[in-house]
């Protein structure tokens, strides 16, 4: 049973059609990642189907009282309203029950004695029983204190950007709705908040459709992949994993058909050019036939980047930090480091958010003086600096005029002489695209066509801060293989773990103010041994701690959790097996087989806890018995 369906939906931009009129339908609960190369309209139809934007035709049918939460790519926030108003916003009874409360507690927490305020609580504190509001606050507080949200009190305008993310993702999370839209949530988001909510959306009770460039986040959340792609839409049952998998069966079925369409075109114009004798109306309808069999078209792959522009000799002095150091209004962010870039080299500087990974990168690139110490560049270093904003692009020019800024014409690796023109092709811009404004383009295509500009000025050292944001997956898949074959440097600020884990092999962690952490190896591997280092200071801090005192007895619910655990353990163990069987008997049908899966996840997690909870319990009962 859909929640939400789409029939017949067009919509077009320009000369663009966007949406060829388009179906699909929504089911409960359902993890939908929707996918597509940069500018095919992947925002646009997440804007249509939350009601921000209007469709040309078709509709969207779904139930009278049917809620959704959108949650949009760049926060839109109210800067007259505190964080507790922005979040705790929304008319629902529920909402209003639990904003009333949280304000009236601030006010309190001000002024203690004041006697209408206590009544006020009180009040509020009722409202919270009639309503059963106090597990959704409960939940509220634990998902603003994960976003690392703590004062309510901070009007939304003096909020930093991440802080503003967060923000909206807490609203977003908050809200009670049939339907959550995502678009880009890991944007501006560190890599251990990313994580959070890598476990936290699994158990949300709705619907849920994102779009994200975080591979590792789009495979583990999703069950099924929309692919936008030339007006069209492709349904892939799985994850991302297996949208891939499908999706070059789907592409290989479609050069499959194509040689077989080549090949009766060319017996049915064999044919008529013998001048096989036949009635004159039969003739007729065969040259019909072939013209419409000419005009046929067939979706052979998805277009793809081709950059394999060339770079300037790098010598062996690169880069040289010396015991270098750097504060912003009285806070040091960098004390003291060295650090020696050599040829070669594959860098990613990872952190939390405000901690200094884009001032060292900037530093390095010579925009920034550091406040101590010393920077050496080597004499045949170019750099290339792919910024986070890329405020530099003049919105007022044309495609092909801000290319042609950089370089009329580039070297290949393998010496071939390349147009702008030509360059813009293969970053999938069509000459009929070249003339138009970049404040047309959306804003993946103008992150796209920056990344070429910044390439094609033949850099041998690039510093890229954060590239992965608004770039579609099969441009960073490009990317990445053109970062393999790339002859020279590259360091990356960046929180996307699949393009750190892929394209770098050292690290420079800053893992708090002033602790910075050097490793060798990928970001898999960082998390590993830091792990491994937090390990030791847990059990010493358990070490420290005062022992419990043995707790004299069982209380009612315990007693009774008791009684049943054994009868709850079993009963999973079987469905495991249960599932597990259905697994071997389901064979090749893909979207059964990632049902099971997933419900096999949810047995075993369940498992897992129960027997957690059952050696809980009976070490209590041992403790008693021991008495």
């Amino acid at each position: 049973m859909s929640i939400l369906s789409v029939e017949q939906l067009y919509k077009s931009f320009g000369d663009k059609v966007l949406f060829d009129h388009i179906n699909f339908t929504i089911e409960p609960r359902e993890r939908i990642g929707l996918i597509g190369v940069n500018g095919t309209g992947k925002s646009t139809l997440l804007k249509v189907i939350a009601g921000v934007e209007s469709n040309e035709g078709g509709s969207i049918k779904h139930a009278n009282d049917f809620r959704i939460e959108y949650l949009n790519q760049e926060p839109d926030l109210d800067g007259r309203l505190t964080v507790l108003e922005q979040v705790y916003q929304g008319e629902s009874t529920i909402m209003r029950t639990m904003r009333q409360y949280e304000e009236t507690l601030q006010l309190l927490e001000k002024n203690p004695q004041d006697a209408a305020l206590q009544e006020k609580l009180l009040k509020a504190q009722q409202s919270m029983d009639e309503q059963e509001a106090w597990d959704a606050n409960t939940a509220a507080k634990s998902i603003l204190t994960k976003l690392g949200i703590t004062d309510y009190t901070k009007k939304t305008a003096e909020l930093s950007g991440g802080q503003k993310k967060r923000t909206a993702i807490a609203r977003a999370l908050i809200q009670p709705a049939d339907l959550l839209i995502l678009d880009e949530p890991t944007n501006h988001l560190d890599n251990e908040t990313i994580e959070w909510l890598e476990g936290y959306l699994p158990q949300y009770e709705g619907a849920l459709i994102l779009v994200t460039h975080d591979r590792y986040f789009l495979n583990r959340i999703t069950n099924r992949i929309y692919e936008l792609d030339n007006g069209h839409l492709y349904t892939y049952e799985g994850n991302y994993e297996m949208y891939l998998e499908k999706k070059a069966e789907r592409e290989a079925l479609e050069m499959q058909n194509e040689q077989k369409h080549k090949n009766t075109l060319r017996r049915e114009l064999e044919w008529l050019r013998r001048g096989a004798k036949a009635r004159s109306t039969k003739q007729k309808a065969r040259k019909q036939r072939v013209e419409e069999m000419k005009q046929a078209t067939f979706d052979t792959g998805a277009q793809e980047l081709d950059f394999q522009v060339g770079s300037q000799r790098l010598g062996k002095k690169v880069i040289e930090l010396d015991a270098i150091g750097k504060s912003f209004t009285g806070t040091s962010y960098i004390t003291d480091l060295s650090y020696l870039v050599v040829p070669g080299d594959r860098i990613g500087i990872i952190g939390p958010n405000g901690s200094g990974k884009t001032t060292l990168l900037n530093i390095m690139a010579g925009r920034m003086d550091p406040d101590n110490g010393s920077i050496e560049t080597g004499p045949t270093v170019k750099i290339g600096y792919y910024t986070q904003d890329h405020s530099e692009m003049d919105e007022s020019l044309r495609v092909v005029e801000y290319i042609k800024k950089t370089a009329e014409i580039v070297h290949t690796a393998d010496g071939e002489v390349i147009s702008a023109e030509q360059m813009l092709e293969r970053f999938l811009f069509p000459r009929s695209q070249q003339w138009s404004y970049i404040s047309r383009l959306s804003g993946g295509e103008r992150r796209r066509l920056y990344l070429l500009r910044v390439l094609m000025e033949e850099p041998n050292v690039l510093l890229l801060d954060e590239p992965t944001n608004d770039l579609d997956t099969q441009t960073l898949g490009v990317l990445e293989e053109y970062l393999d074959q790339f002859p020279g440097v590259v360091i990356t600020v960046s929180h996307d773990r699949y393009f750190l884990d892929r394209v770098v092999h050292r690290l420079i962690a800053f893992e708090g103010r002033n602790d910075i952490h050097f490793f060798y190896g990928n970001y898999t591997d960082y998390l590993e041994e830091a792990k491994s280092r937090q390990k030791p200071k847990e059990m010493a801090e358990k070490q420290t701690q005062a022992p419990r005192k043995k707790k004299k007895k069982l209380s009612y619910h315990e007693q009774k959790e008791w009684e049943g655990i054994e009868d709850k353990i079993s009963v999973l163990e079987e469905g495991l097996e249960t599932v597990k069987g259905e697994i071997e008997q389901a064979g090749s049908d893909f979207g059964k087989v990632q049902e099971l899966y997933n419900r096999q996840e949810e047995l075993e997690a369940g498992l897992e806890q129960a027997m957690e909870r059952w050696e809980e319990l009976s070490i209590l009962v041992e403790e008693i018995d021991q008495q």
